[in-house]
């Protein structure tokens, strides 16, 4: 019996515009600067139909590096895993080489998120090492999109505070909710409503 998935193999990629957005960020390089950033990358994945309206930015929180970046890619790639966050936190730990963000000697990292993470977001974070984590638009904006985040209680958010990552929520709530909406709009796939 042949086994299929021995042909076959799973490839995490940007779209090429996500590095013209990169560059092209001029906001100032605090925490409403690269929300801005994951916000505009949300957008622009919702506009150019490569993905759902979520948007992620890894940043060396001492100096404001920005690391990798991620859009939501599910539906492209179909894949159920590559949602902002996860591809953000993946393309973070290729970049410094190692599977966690928390490894010795390496600077503590920032997750800025257009919307608040789903549960397997928030599995992904607490095993990233990522410290700290900055959110957009909330759950219930995701949900009001159609979005099931899955098993999220404030218990989640606990667990990981007591461990050490910091959360802050709502930062420029309303524009990421407006990427949401807009995916609404436009009659893009909801793949787990």
């Amino acid at each position: 019996m042949e086994c299929l998935h021995l042909r076959r193999r799973a490839v995490v990629a940007l779209p090429s515009w996500t590095a013209d957005v990169v560059r092209g960020f001029r906001g100032p390089t605090d925490d409403a600067g690269f929300m801005e950033l994951a916000i505009a990358l949300s957008r622009e994945n919702v506009a150019r139909g490569t993905g759902g309206p979520f948007g992620a930015v890894v940043v060396e929180r001492d100096t404001g590096r920005i690391v990798s970046v991620g859009v939501n890619r599910v539906v492209p790639l179909r894949n159920s895993s590559l949602h902002a966050e996860v591809v953000a936190l993946m393309l973070a730990q290729a970049a410094i080489g190692s599977y966690t963000l928390d490894d010795p000697g390496v600077p503590p990292h920032t997750l800025y998120t257009s919307c608040e993470p789903c549960a397997m977001c928030l599995g992904a974070i607490w095993w990233s090492g990522v410290q700290r984590v900055v959110c957009g638009a909330t759950r219930e904006d995701a949900q009001a999109a159609g979005f099931d985040e899955g098993p999220v209680f404030a218990d989640s958010y606990r667990y990981l505070e007591d461990r050490g990552v910091e959360f802050v929520h709502g930062l420029k709530r309303e524009a990421a909710r407006e990427a949401l909406m807009s995916y609404v709009e436009r009659d893009g796939k909801v793949y787990n409503g």
